[in-house]
């Protein structure tokens, strides 16, 4: 038996009677921690990775968990950060729901052999909703494969993203604002740098993925540079890319108030005008009015933690050198049209009427522009662009379409709806929110096996599975996810694709 093999063995108790007691225990850098076993994988649930970001630090940098004396219990996930209802989503965990909730949860195989990979999971909802203690993100199916894999939550709404003048007037010269969650995220991964060894796992490698806002705090990571080390390999899944990010105290490149402008139209109706009066709100107030994800409320350019927008970092070659799997679902936002009053029904604003007129007839007419353009705009055109970037700079990258649709699915979708596919990549079809069948987990085994050989040696190929075109080796090919099984080929709608990007360059 190995040394690895050996540590496996020793991290779970032994009982007198000489059977496995079902208990382990890690030793991290705040103390020990008693998990459960079940099913050949060790798990520890609710790890403090930050100190309760409450009283006086409301809206400020996260500082590390302190230590706890003795054993901790690590059997049960923790709360769930300050959001609106779930209304069904199966991305949100169950209450109860505290501003205390700066905790993460580790899967490990129990046999394994040398330091394993890592995978850290950043959820999606908008920056609103969501926690890595939902069922949907239970990490046994893909920790099974040959991987340990880290779940966290971080600060949701204003009590992650928000600035205000009277904060600024209290921070200290270089102290860093408003990122708030995403400086919760970075400090999770400074926690596996710390305490990965204590799982098996190697801080070497490790991979970042993420989906929806979840993707977009990846990209972000990609560009931060307090992030630089921490991660080794990142996966956006319909993770935006062309999206604007809002300064503190300057207005937004399409002339939006700024952070501090947001934050202080906000406090008037509570009335709050001091940092002090701020800190005294509670935290169920700041999610009335819901503050708005694509439209520059939670986005923010901060200039420590993000200084510029994604695309034109990696337009000047300045993200993060790692491999990436990027993409998307082939009717992400399938239910909103373009005439619709919000940020994203705004993005064909500016279209010449000749550019409206080669997208329509791109489209076969004002129908298939309604039920499209938007998902294009949003997401797959970016998707595209930014693997485009990352692969001229030099950096592996492999590209994605995901268009499996279970016989069950009840939305009349016309492909694989925005989100669908967190629960393939996580081999977790019993947290679907339909029926799914044997299709679905051939599919689910697939796309979990390509995510977890990617961790592992930068390239998801392998194992006899279809073979995954690189795009800077085959430029503009891709792996379509289908009911069928995995296809390579050329980026469906290219010519749309092209027109949109076209516009983009125009109006940027």
């Amino acid at each position: 038996m190995s040394m690895v093999s050996l540590f496996a063995a020793a991290v779970l108790m032994i009982s007198p009677t000489g059977a496995t007691d079902p208990t382990p225990r890690a030793t991290v850098e705040q103390g020990v921690l008693v998990g459960r076993e079940a099913d050949g994988v060790l798990s520890f649930k609710g790890v403090p990775y930050a100190r309760p970001p409450v009283g006086e630090l409301r809206w400020r940098a996260p500082r590390p968990a302190e230590p706890w004396s003795g054993e901790r219990d690590a059997g049960q996930v923790g709360a769930i950060c300050i959001q609106p209802p779930a209304n069904g989503d199966n991305g949100v965990g169950p209450l109860p729901m505290s501003e205390d909730c700066l905790t993460l949860n580790v899967w490990a195989p129990v046999d394994r052999e040398g330091p394993l990979p890592v995978m850290f999971w950043i959820h999606g909802g908008g920056l609103n909703n969501g926690s890595g203690t939902a069922a949907l993100y239970d990490g046994t199916n893909l920790a099974k494969r040959g991987v340990v894999v880290v779940t966290s939550n971080y600060r949701l709404g204003r009590l992650g993203f928000f600035d205000h003048p009277a904060l600024a007037a209290e921070r200290a010269d270089g102290e860093p604002a408003a990122n708030y969650g995403l400086m919760d995220v970075i400090l999770g991964l400074r926690w596996v740098q710390e305490n990965a060894d204590a799982f098996g796992g190697d801080a070497g490698n490790v991979t970042l993925f993420g989906e929806s806002a979840g993707g977009a705090l990846v990209t972000r990571l990609m560009i931060s540079e307090p992030a630089r080390g921490l991660f080794h390999r990142a996966v956006v899944q319909s993770g935006l890319g062309r999206d604007e990010g809002t300064p503190l105290d300057d207005p937004r490149r399409d002339g939006g108030p700024s952070m501090q402008a947001r934050g202080e139209a906000f406090a008037e109706r509570p009335g709050a005008q001091t940092a002090e009066q701020l800190r005294a709100v509670p935290a169920e107030d700041f999610l009335r009015p819901a503050p708005n994800f694509y439209g520059g409320d939670l986005l923010v350019r901060d200039g420590t933690y993000v200084s510029g927008d994604v695309e034109a970092a990696f337009a000047a070659g300045r993200e993060a050198s790692v491999p990436l799997i990027i993409g998307t679902n082939s009717a992400e936002f399938w239910w909103m049209k373009p005439s619709d009053l919000s940020p994203y029904g705004a993005l064909d604003d500016a279209m010449t009427g000749d550019e409206r007129a080669a997208l329509l007839e791109a489209y076969g007419g004002q129908g298939g522009y309604d039920a499209h353009v938007l998902s294009d705009l949003v997401f797959n055109e970016p998707a595209r662009h930014l693997a485009r970037l990352h692969a001229r700079n030099g950096h592996p990258t492999y590209l994605y379409r995901f268009d499996v649709v279970s016989a069950a699915m009840p939305e009349p979708h016309g492909g694989a709806t925005h989100a669908s596919e967190r629960q393939y990549v996580f081999d977790n079809l019993t947290a679907s929110p339909w029926p799914t069948g044997e299709m679905d987990q051939r599919q689910a085994d697939a796309m979990a096996g390509y995510w977890t050989s990617f961790a592992a040696k930068g390239d998801p190929n392998g194992d006899g599975r279809q073979a995954w075109p690189e795009f800077g080796a085959e430029p503009d090919r891709l792996l379509e996810f289908t009911n069928d099984g995995p296809a390579a080929k050329p980026v469906p709608f290219g010519e749309r694709l092209d027109l949109i990007e076209a516009y983009y360059a125009r109006v940027r």
